[in-house]
């Protein structure tokens, strides 16, 4: 026998949400706005869909963060975060800087694999978009590739690549060739091969300074060769 409609009825329907801390709260809203956001994308997420997973009026909400976007880059920065926390546990006590590179390579591939609806997140709501450069999540994403410029410097000082790398290009060429490589699995095609990818990779990168070095040695030729 079904139950008479009415208030009883409707204030069971909806649990309030407890009175929480101010961190505990942000903790929540950020939790359940990520789930959201990976679900549905950025321009189809309404803030009091957010709101309504955890309970609370879509004000509540606003009350911590002033905008949809500004929740969004509160929500990726707290990933990088995390990310960045596994890469430097990752690294920890490893001295061999080939098997450092391999590391730092092999995790963001991880990553990719692992998250691709954040990566998604990341590559087309965020990075093309003016308020990214110069924006806190711009600065954790500089501190997360940092990982491999500190590898190439480090691999630098102890003899073990070319003096005259750029770690920066180094970055960018790195970073540049996972993204290609991987953008049909972030868009949801295909599958990732992390260990295969992350292998051919760094031995392209480590094999590639030393075959150059011993090649300048020999020739006496410029790093970068003439254009035709």
């Amino acid at each position: 026998m079904s139950k008479p409609a009415g208030r009883a009825g409707k204030r069971a329907a909806r649990v309030p949400s407890p009175r929480l801390g101010r961190e505990q709260r942000i903790d929540e809203i950020l939790i359940a706005a990520r789930e959201v956001f990976c679900r549905k994308g950025y321009e189809q997420t309404a803030v009091s869909e957010i709101a309504a997973s955890i309970g609370v009026v879509e004000g509540t909400v606003f009350k911590y963060f002033a905008t949809k976007r500004d929740l969004l880059l509160a929500v990726l920065e707290r990933w990088y975060d995390a990310i960045s926390d596994d890469r430097a546990r990752e690294l920890a006590g490893i001295t061999t800087h080939r098997e450092r590179l391999r590391i730092v390579i092999h995790g963001h591939l991880r990553t990719i694999r692992d998250q691709p609806l954040l990566c998604r997140l990341m590559f087309r709501e965020v990075r093309a978009e003016q308020d990214y450069r110069g924006s806190g999540l711009h600065d954790k994403n500089r501190l997360y590739t940092r990982f491999l410029m500190d590898v190439i410097n480090d691999g630098i000082a102890a003899g073990e690549f070319r003096r005259d790398v750029s770690p920066s290009l180094m970055r960018d060429l790195v970073y540049g060739a996972v993204e290609h490589l991987t953008w049909n699995y972030v868009c949801g095609r295909g599958e990732l091969d992390v260990d295969a990818i992350a292998a051919e990779l760094t031995a392209m990168v480590c094999d590639g300074i030393e075959t150059c070095a011993r090649v300048a040695a020999v020739n006496k030729t410029p790093r970068l060769a003439k254009r035709r």
